[in-house]
């Protein structure tokens, strides 16, 4: 086993660093208060390849690793939550889906402008009255000759109000439960398509999180991305992918909360020495410099098996159960550590707390990860083959240049 990062991801995480540092952690304090996002982000996470990080280059991709993918969301988390949900929306959830199961029509048309930053892509699975049970959607898509009229209402759908293209998970046939679902392109454009913001979140408030609403929306029968009844899969495949990267970013907020917490340590005293000296302190960090150090490995493992093309259903589950749990206790022992100034946002340990919080909800709430962990142990869950699994990386296919027009 190896455990060293090769050139590649050493060059990803340094730049992918310095760009959150120099150009976001100056003005994200402003953004969080204002509860708006920052206006030039998409464009310049798109300018240094990040929006295709993962995608081939004929995609309009760069070309790199599922680890680059882990690595980069670490980095951006570190500086705040808000910019690695992009990479979770819209690299994650979104494109990597149309990697997965699209046609080479669908990908030329919709996954390449995504990878290139082009067009900001999302994904609609929850609903007012389903979260966790996803097969209780209600949405529904009516095939009417060569479309289908979808209709219903989404929430909590990040990007909600910036994304051009939505992946949607709708019920074709509502008799069959979750067997009756099927997924779907959609574009903001198409007729039927509302969409608004939701105010007063607890956290990630620099990201956009909104609701949208599909009155009979026609959407052409070539944008159904795989089988009809295949919708089910074809999210939790996502979600795979999505809480990868939510693995990844939380295991940056514990790093974030640590160092904040070992530099005010080192300069505040109390009773005539540094508070890093006290002991209670250092149980404190040493629990975050621990739990980053497991949660990095998780998510690095479930990177490496993407790149191998194997199944990681049960260690990427495990690994975002682990690393948000993690999160949100590194944020609360922050806090404290910090003392009365922890609970002012004028440090940034108040705002890593109202972040984490939601990590521990979003992409499967801690007990649906405690079940599924469970159901594995116990031999109740296995994983089965998919139609289309999600492909391993090989730098030659994902560096080769598209053909000539």
């Amino acid at each position: 086993m190896d455990f060293r990062l090769n050139d590649e991801h050493r060059m990803v995480q340094q730049m992918v660093r310095e760009f959150a540092e120099r150009e976001v952690r100056p003005v994200i304090q402003e953004h969080d208060r204002a509860q708006k996002p920052i206006p030039w982000l998409f464009e310049r996470m798109a300018a240094l390849g990040l929006l295709g990080i993962c995608i081939p280059v004929k995609y309009g991709g760069a070309g790199m690793d599922y680890i680059s993918l882990g690595l980069a969301c670490e980095e951006l988390e570190r500086v705040d939550s808000s910019l690695r949900v992009v990479m979770s929306v819209h690299v994650a959830l979104n494109s990597l889906s149309l990697l997965q199961w699209g046609t080479e029509e669908q990908k030329q048309r919709y996954l390449v402008p995504q990878a290139r930053g082009e067009k900001i892509a999302a994904y609609a699975l929850t609903e007012p009255g389903a979260g966790s049970d996803a097969a209780a959607i209600r949405t529904t898509a009516r095939r009417q000759g060569d479309v289908y009229l979808l209709n219903g209402e989404k929430t909590w759908i990040s990007l909600a109000d910036l994304a051009d293209h939505f992946l949607v998970i709708a019920k074709t046939d509502p008799e069959k439960g979750h067997r009756g679902m099927s997924a779907f392109i959609v574009e903001r454009t198409f007729p039927g398509v509302k969409t608004g913001t939701i105010h007063g979140k607890l956290g990630v408030r620099a990201g956009n999180t909104g609701w949208i609403v599909f009155e009979n929306t026609p959407v052409p029968a070539e944008n159904r991305l795989g089988e009809e009844g295949e919708g089910f899969y074809i999210a939790m495949a996502a979600l795979d992918n999505g809480r990868y990267t939510v693995a990844a970013g939380a295991t940056g907020l514990i790093r974030a909360c640590l160092e904040a917490s070992v530099q005010y340590a080192n300069q505040r005293t109390t009773f005539g020495k540094r508070i890093g000296e006290h002991q209670l302190v250092q149980e404190m960090i040493a629990k975050m410099a621990a739990n980053y150090e497991i949660a990095r490995l998780l998510y690095l493992r479930a990177g490496w098996m993407k790149n191998m093309g194997l199944r990681n259903t049960r260690e990427t589950s495990l690994a975002k159960w682990f690393a948000t749990e993690a999160a949100v206790q590194a944020a609360l022992d922050a806090i404290q550590i910090h003392g009365a100034y922890g609970y002012s946002d004028e440090y940034d340990v108040e705002r890593y707390l109202r972040n984490a919080k939601g990590e521990v909800i979003y992409e499967g709430t801690s007990q649906i990860h405690t079940l599924i962990q469970a159901e594995y142990a116990l031999g109740y869950r296995r994983d089965r083959p998919l139609r289309c699994e999600l492909p391993a990386y090989d730098p030659e296919v994902w560096r080769a240049e598209p053909a000539p027009a």
